[in-house]
């Protein structure tokens, strides 16, 4: 029997850590079959993207024909620009066991659990408000009125908190990952995956007590 992997979706406000954390998580979950799906994006590239690895960069008009095809699992527009995660990829990763994460937004959030509903969502906050305005500011990449726009969309994203199935607050990054390693664990150790994973064993183990049983 193959085991399906399970779709995590995992949201914060733009400086929440969510990147940071699933970055993090890939580098030291090495015995799981984990990915963080790619998505699609009409921003421009900024210095240190990279094509395929960070975003796939396309056009606005080959955006909206992906749409047109039924191309993405979910999309959004924001702060003009569209993001969008492929349908193809994350499927045949389930299907083959393998556990996806998904880093969107809570918009992204309520299209995929209404076509799957067995995801797993979890929301990252920030400890504060000036933690947050804190991190934005530490990127040196964006000009004041971007930066209160971001903020501005942070506070109605953490809104929706309440929409998600676990809550992480990431004061430290240490925790905060280890958290997220938590939630990945105990959710590999639900008895339905485990049946699947130890079937044979399981079996052996069953048919030897029976065994034992007839023989007494």
């Amino acid at each position: 029997m193959i085991m399906q992997g399970t779709l995590y979706i995992v949201s914060s406000p733009s400086g929440g850590g969510k990147s940071s954390l699933l970055q993090a998580l890939l580098k030291t979950q090495p015995l799981y079959n984990t990915q963080v799906s790619i998505s699609h994006t009409t921003r421009a590239m900024r210095p240190g993207d990279v094509h395929g690895q960070h975003y796939f960069f396309v056009s606005e008009a080959d955006f909206v024909g992906m749409i047109a095809r039924n191309f993405f699992l979910e999309y959004s527009q924001v702060f003009g620009n569209y993001y969008g995660t492929s349908r193809e990829p994350v499927e045949q990763a389930l299907a083959t066991g393998g556990d996806v994460f998904l880093d969107i937004d809570w918009q992204g959030a309520q299209q995929i659990r209404g076509q799957i509903p067995a995801t797993r969502s979890i929301f990252i906050l920030p400890p504060s408000k000036e933690e947050l305005d804190r991190r934005l500011r530490g990127r040196g990449q964006d000009s004041e009125e971007v930066i209160s726009s971001r903020m501005a969309k942070a506070v109605a994203e953490i809104t929706h908190f309440a929409e998600y199935d676990y809550l992480i607050v990431n004061d430290d990054f240490n925790t905060a990952l280890l958290d997220l390693k938590t939630l990945i664990r105990a959710d590999r150790l639900r008895l339905d995956r485990q049946n699947i994973r130890h079937h044979a064993l399981i079996s052996k183990l069953l048919a030897e007590c029976y065994n034992f049983q007839y023989d007494l």
